[in-house]
């Protein structure tokens, strides 16, 4: 096949292209430029090195427009969002399989760990965990639309990254077998997010915290400095551990309660995609959610109307964030999912 790799200087898009040309593949790369700190440099030493064609797209503005514009947004709502999810359906992942369809590529490939199934009856698209199940990112992937997972594939399916590490450091490529992870915000690499945001909306407010009865108990430095379960850098002394359990951007106060406060057994969720299963109004399903991307997955009931997902857990899940990804799986395929509100 004739594939288009996105390329990222890293180690998983490094060994996505090495794997698809040791099987006797086309293969070209594209770089997307999402950002001020986005790496071209690396990239183009990849395809360099692999001597393949290096493509490039400017996706600043309507990076800007969808990622930027909802992360400053929602953390200005109270909420904590999960902007990869964003990014992948609308930049990330939308412009690679738009380029590779409209520049006669069979597939648009990517270093994600996890692979895309096909569901005969229902004729619907979906991803499947991937074989490593600590670096398994079906979790980000669950807002792909059905023409994108069409367009996708998955080269590390069924590869650990360790099995990488093993196999790349015998290559030209050996430097990124102990390059470090990104693990922070990638268009705010110091990942201080609150100073990002106040300089392109103006400081926020100082305002109070509260306990569960509305009783003040200190001030807090504005709201965008806090998510939900948060228990670190609150500068309150109570004489007992203490966590954020609300965020109310109205009232400008942060609730603060003791650990037991801070689980749930209920949550609302909104913006629902559908992959293994589309989203009709009356459906009810038994399945397993993860509600952020390092959370096991937990066993609940979930029924739908009016586009709204209400999950009730069969036990208590601790600090169900707004903003976040609730993501639905059955078994190893993922239904669909939201965003919690």
């Amino acid at each position: 096949m004739k594939i288009l790799v996105g390329l990222s200087g890293g180690l998983d898009s490094t060994y996505t292209a090495y794997k698809l040309l040791k099987e006797g593949h086309s293969v070209e790369g594209l770089v997307l430029i999402m950002h001020d700190h986005t790496d071209v440099s690396s990239a183009k030493k990849i395809a360099d090195t692999l001597n393949i064609k290096l493509h490039t797209l400017d996706c600043r503005d309507i990076f800007k427009q969808y990622v930027i514009s909802n992360f400053i947004s929602e953390y200005s709502s109270g909420h904590t969002p999960n902007p990869c999810t964003v990014c992948n359906r609308y930049v990330k992942i939308a412009q690679l399989c738009k380029y590779a369809v409209e520049n006669g590529f069979d597939k648009a490939a990517t270093g994600h760990y996890a692979s895309i199934g096909f569901d005969e009856v229902s004729n619907r698209y979906y991803i499947e965990k991937g074989a490593d199940e600590k670096k398994d990112q079906s979790y980000m992937l669950w807002y792909l639309t059905q023409e994108q997972l069409k367009t996708l594939y998955f080269p590390l399916s069924d590869v650990t990254k360790e099995q990488i590490r093993e196999e790349i450091k015998n290559t030209e490529f050996a430097y990124l077998v102990s390059a470090k992870e990104s693990q922070e915000i990638c268009f705010i690499p110091d990942n201080d997010y609150a100073s990002y945001i106040e300089k392109q909306t103006g400081t926020f407010p100082e305002g109070d915290f509260v306990d569960a009865a509305g009783r003040v108990i200190g001030r807090h430095k504005g709201i965008i400095h806090y998510t939900i379960g948060q228990r670190k850098g609150l500068g309150l002394s109570l004489g007992a551990p203490a966590y954020i359990t609300k965020i109310d951007p109205q009232n400008n106060t942060v609730t603060v309660e003791k650990q037991s406060d801070v689980k749930c057994n209920m949550l609302k969720a909104n913006s629902l995609n559908g992959q293994l299963l589309s989203i009709d109004d009356g459906s009810k399903y038994t399945l397993d959610v993860k509600i952020r991307y390092a959370a096991k997955p937990m066993k609940a009931d979930v029924s739908i109307e009016n586009g709204v997902a209400t999950v009730t857990f069969s036990d208590s899940v601790r600090a169900v964030t707004p903003g976040q990804s609730a993501v639905f799986y059955l078994e190893n395929r993922l239904a669909f999912g939201g965003v919690i509100i």
